[in-house]
């Protein structure tokens, strides 16, 4: 590999062994850096928000993290073996032309994660600049409209450049990032522990086990099963054998060590803080830099600029790749630029237009994460069969090149769990809730089932059980075929 990145020419083809380089702790880096933005401190406030004591709080959010990201580094193993990117190894077990269906959605909902955190990134930006240079700060001392769009351009230009480079490019630039941040976040812990009541940490009582496993459930949902879709992108150039222990490990740790340490904070200041929490539940950022002295609050807020461009530069490559797999046909870096531009229409909505886009969005994305979770628990028990099959990549092709078209075992089992985890989770929004909810009972839709979304571990445990029932036990193999 040479010391100049350059533009990756690899799409959703095997990586070359000899295009192979790195070792498993190189992943560590990757998630590491988009995982340690102050943001993940929200997140304990949620799970606290259930109704748990602080000790509770945080062994849940803890085991919810760990487990979820675990899954994550799973189905990243498959890559190393394949050199393929997730959403197109999923090909496997859905088929060539049936795997079209979970990788839309998967591509749905990471474009729309990138549409928030760039959003995030742009808000930062254009706050900074209004308190550095006042010509850009409105009577309230919030940024203009100008500002925000030149802040919104930077982002925009910045991030659309690394993701068009590609893989190399990302792992040079995240390795330094993710030593930056996690020293920045350090440093901030000294200025937001003090505001933290030590005294308040025991005064909250004890919620019941179904509430602790509530806060299980939550937690998996905001971080680790929103990754499934592209854990193995950034695996898949890793040499072929290396050990499946290494990859689950470093994958599962970049991901849930920072986040466990954030959503920790966040309990803590939940109980401690009320004020501040009130705050942080309408402006997250804002609320969470506001404690900050002037002279850390400059290099803290750019830290937390470049990790969210670091964030969105993944999602945006990793984007362009499911558009691949769904048969677009662009190149990789093309199918990056159109991307780019989507987000960029969406951030410009979220930031000049709307008003209640975030909560209409977040409930639209409980809806697809349902679908999301489920294809990775099929892909999951899918990944025994493929190894049995010696991982040839000849199944992610067409009918008659060594895959199939369709394979109804699959998506059999994927519309079963969809219907399940759609029918027992809720939304805020009120026009997805007439497609939500329809298998609950009344009156429980504010219990902790509900609102913890328990029912889209539901779905996962459906699938995979329907999965494997069909393909081990019943041994509807639907098996690859190849003309010769």
């Amino acid at each position: 590999m040479s010391e100049a990145p350059k533009i990756e020419r690899n799409g959703v083809n095997p990586v070359p062994d000899n295009e192979r380089y790195g070792k498993p702790a190189d992943l560590f880096p990757v998630w590491f850096s988009w995982n340690i933005s102050i943001f993940g401190i929200t997140c304990g406030i949620y799970v606290f928000g259930l109704g748990l004591s602080v000790w509770q709080a945080m062994a849940a959010g803890v085991i919810g993290y760990f487990a979820s990201c675990a899954l994550v580094g799973i189905l990243a193993v498959g890559s190393v073996r394949t050199g393929l990117p997730t959403l197109v190894q999923s090909r496997f077990a859905f088929g060539y032309h049936g795997n079209k269906i979970p990788t839309f959605f998967g591509y749905v909902a990471n474009m729309g994660w990138k549409v928030t955190m760039l959003s995030m990134a742009t808000s930062t930006l254009a706050d900074l600049v209004a308190h550095l240079l006042p010509v850009f700060s409105n009577g309230s001392g919030g940024p203009t409209e100008l500002c925000t769009l030149l802040s919104f351009v930077v982002v925009i230009v910045l991030t659309m450049s690394g993701a068009i480079y590609g893989h190399q490019l990302i792992l040079k630039v995240e390795k330094p990032i993710a030593w930056i941040t996690g020293l920045m976040t350090l440093v901030y812990l000294f200025f937001f522990i003090p505001q933290i009541d030590f005294g308040a940490l025991d005064s909250a009582p004890s919620g019941s086990f179904g509430t602790f496993l509530g806060g299980i459930v939550l937690a998996m949902t905001m971080v680790g099963l929103g990754f499934l879709n592209y854990g193995g992108d950034y695996s898949r150039y890793l040499p072929r054998k290396t050990p499946a222990g290494g990859v689950v490990f470093w994958t599962m740790t970049g991901i849930a060590l920072p986040v466990s340490v954030l959503l920790i904070l966040g309990v803590m200041l939940a109980v401690g803080n009320p004020a501040l929490l009130e705050k942080a539940n309408h402006e997250p950022l804002a609320a969470l830099t506001g404690i900050l002295p002037f002279w850390f609050y400059v290099p803290f807020s750019i830290v937390i600029i470049v990790s969210l461009i670091s964030a969105g530069m993944t999602g945006v490559y990793s984007s362009g790749l499911a558009l691949l797999a769904m048969g677009v046909p662009l190149s990789r870096w093309a199918t990056t630029l159109v991307n780019a531009v989507i987000i960029a229409l969406g951030s410009f909505y979220l930031l000049f237009i709307s008003d209640s886009f975030v909560s209409t969005f977040q409930s639209f994305l409980a809806a697809i994460s349902v679908i999301m979770g489920s294809w990775g628990a099929i892909e999951m028990v899918d990944l025994i069969r493929q190894r049995r099959l010696g991982w040839d990549v000849d199944m992610a092709q067409p009918y008659g090149e060594g895959g199939r078209n369709w394979r109804w075992t699959a998506l059999l089992s994927l519309g079963v769990a969809t219907l399940i985890g759609l029918g027992t989770i809720t939304s805020s929004d009120p026009y997805i809730a007439h497609v939500v909810s329809f298998l609950l009972p009344e009156g429980v839709e504010k219990s902790v089932f509900a609102v913890a979304n328990i029912g889209l571990v539901a779905a996962m445990l459906a699938g995979g059980f329907l999965y494997a029932f069909l393909t081990f036990v019943l041994k509807c193999e639907v098996p690859p075929v190849r003309r010769r």
